[in-house]
């Protein structure tokens, strides 16, 4: 019995009469040339086939919107049983969405890193004989460089001080 040829390498591969595999240089060759890129079709013979990627663009910033606002967003799992509620929860995520990518597009970095970063940063509340201070952890390099590209103010040290 022979065995059969992997179906995903199937157009790349032959089979010999002994069994043995051959790679069809020819059609690697051939495949290569596609290499990144894409083949877009439209039903509407009006659009041009720069308005045509476009769309294809803009549909795969939709489908990635919608996947960050399930992961990164948390637009799911919701914990509302009220209906203003969950409509309030999905508009407060759709409203965070444009300004992750405005982040994004303006720190040069994705949201999940700039997340990362600024989630580093804590407010600590001390408390002794002498009084309170709340005051935030000391901004790293990498911090500091994303409120700078985003042109925003970094939170301040000491937020409040009270002394007995």
């Amino acid at each position: 019995m022979r065995p059969a040829r992997p179906p995903t390498l199937g157009r790349w591969l032959t089979q010999q009469a002994n069994s043995r595999l051959k790679v069809n240089a020819g059609k690697v060759k051939a495949e290569a040339r596609l290499d990144g890129k894409y083949l877009i079709a439209t039903s509407d013979p009006h659009i041009s086939a720069e308005d045509t990627a476009l769309g294809y663009k803009n549909l795969l910033e939709a489908e990635r919107g919608f996947r960050d606002l399930k992961t990164q967003l948390l637009l799911r799992p919701i914990f509302h049983r009220l209906e203003h509620r969950v409509r309030a929860h999905v508009l407060i995520c759709w409203l965070a969405l444009p300004l992750t990518l405005v982040a994004e597009h303006g720190s040069g970095e994705t949201w999940r890193n700039i997340n990362r970063q600024l989630g580093r940063i804590t407010q600590v509340t001390l408390a002794g004989p002498a009084g309170t201070i709340t005051q935030t952890t000391p901004l790293q390099p990498e911090q500091k460089a994303i409120y700078q590209s985003l042109s925003l103010q970094p939170p301040a040290r000491v937020t409040t001080f009270n002394p007995t």
